[in-house]
């Protein structure tokens, strides 16, 4: 639970009626801000247990003592600090109360300076527990499941494609648009397989220059090109035993596909510049976010080559495809977003249903860009329509993403709008747009000529 950064608030639970007022009238009078219960019942029912920072707890309730109340607030995983407020006699049971997980104890009666001291300190000390579940989240190694959210046919069919490849040692070709999560899914399929304690290798094809990407992937020997002054082992080397993840491998050369159908077919390699062959034992896993197999265009991939890489085939489908997702990644990523923010923020009403008329052309990554936009922007714990970034907003509303009489907008319409609007942030920059976008270059080249464009940001017409 994320503390708020304003005076803390305090659950006051005590049966006295009179000794309830003055507490709580003291407490509010310096700033806290206090609730009241006079039962357990009453202050495990309520739900200002979940939303206070400090439950000041009597020991002795009418319908149940402390040490339920506790036990019913931890069923309950309420994150508040619990001090428990004691009569004579009940010591030893306050000390058993603070072995199941309350903070400290307070004598009934207690001068109002040792209450206010004793919650700072609790205050603190929870503040300690926060940094240090962040800094063992940082350490953990990551659940690649983690980020795979959804409920969907469409989702619960990937997911069950996976689960029946993933224990194979079969080459298999990950296809999805961009954003959807196609290295997540590469991840997954290596953490489930036997490799799973051997090396996840990635490598983007779209970001590395030819000659350097046949560099990382093969090695070289030292003297192989200028620059090269030591020998340099490649990553089917370094992948020897786990998996060689090929990212955005549509991207490759006829000479990188080449060498590449000679690995998949022999299992051995020469390092530029070498003579020796080398031998490795690597599962190949590749993605790409375009059709392979456009055998009409004198570019296009080898077929041979995508035969080989596509011996299992994992289809990612696109956000507009997992009906109610939508909401289930916005609760998620919100969550993550609020922790490492240290915030309590919520999506209000109408900006909620904004993202769920938006169409996502952009897929998860384009979700999460959205989220982190507009909680790093607003200032408020329930984040309104006007902080969306703008895209959201012109298109969300009625008419908006078609023609003036409402009619929605095509796909092509939606794709080549956004890569205009990308286009006008980065002022005309293809380089930068490309990435922005999640595609190479090439890629983008490619999506403007199909559009009529010519990428300077001038409207063409769908």
């Amino acid at each position: 639970m994320t503390r708020d950064p304003q005076r803390p608030k305090i659950l006051l639970v005590d049966d006295d009626d009179a000794f309830r007022q003055v507490l709580g009238e003291e407490l509010s009078r310096r700033q806290y801000r206090v609730s009241t219960a006079a039962t357990g019942t009453e202050a495990l029912e309520g739900g200002a247990a979940e939303l206070a920072d400090v439950i000041l707890l009597d020991l002795r309730l009418p319908d149940m003592d402390g040490i339920e109340v506790l036990e019913g607030l931890r069923r309950k995983e309420v994150q508040a600090g619990v001090v428990l407020l004691t009569g004579h006699g009940t010591i030893d049971t306050a000390i058993r109360a603070i072995r199941l997980g309350a903070y400290d104890y307070l004598e009934k009666p207690c001068p109002i300076e040792k209450v206010e001291m004793t919650i700072q300190k609790t205050c603190e000390h929870l503040g300690l527990l926060a940094r240090q579940r962040v800094l063992q989240d940082g350490y953990s190694p990551p659940d690649p499941r983690s980020g795979l959210v959804g409920a969907s046919p469409a989702f619960r069919r990937m997911c069950e494609r996976i689960d029946k490849v993933a224990p194979t040692d079969a080459a298999t070709l990950v296809v999805g648009e961009t954003g959807t999560g196609k290295e997540k899914v590469a991840t997954l399929l290596h953490t489930s397989s036997r490799r799973r304690d051997a090396p996840f290798v990635v490598v983007n094809c779209a970001a590395l220059h030819e000659e350097l990407l046949q560099s990382e992937l093969f090695g070289h020997e030292k003297g192989a090109f200028s620059g090269a002054v030591r020998r340099k082992h490649g990553l089917f080397e370094v992948a020897h035993g786990g998996t060689l993840f090929l990212d955005e491998v549509g991207d490759t050369s006829p000479e990188s596909q080449a060498a590449l159908l000679r690995v998949l077919e022999t299992g051995r390699f020469r390092r530029l510049g070498g003579t020796q062959e080398i031998s490795v034992d690597v599962r190949l896993v590749s993605a790409s976010n375009r059709a392979l197999r456009e055998p009409d265009r004198p570019e296009s991939f080898r077929q041979d080559l995508y035969f080989r890489l596509s011996a299992m085939r994992v289809e990612v489908p696109p956000l507009r495809e997992r009906e109610g997702d939508v909401l289930l990644l916005i609760e998620h990523f919100s969550e993550q977003l609020n922790r490492r923010l240290a915030r309590q923020n919520r999506l209000g009403k109408e900006a909620l249903e904004a993202l769920l008329r938006y169409d996502w052309p952009g897929n998860v990554r384009e979700l999460i860009h959205v989220l982190e936009h507009a909680f790093v922007l607003s200032d408020r714990k329930v984040i309104p329509f006007e902080c969306l970034p703008r895209v959201i907003r012109e298109r969300t509303g009625a008419g908006e993403s078609g023609d003036p009489a409402g009619r929605p907008a095509s796909l092509r319409e939606v794709e080549w709008r956004h890569i205009l609007e990308v286009l006008e942030r980065v002022h005309g920059n293809r380089a930068n747009a490309a990435r922005c976008l999640g595609i190479s270059e090439r890629n983008l080249y490619r999506l403007i000529r199909k559009h009529g464009g010519d990428g300077s940001g001038a409207q063409a017409q769908p």
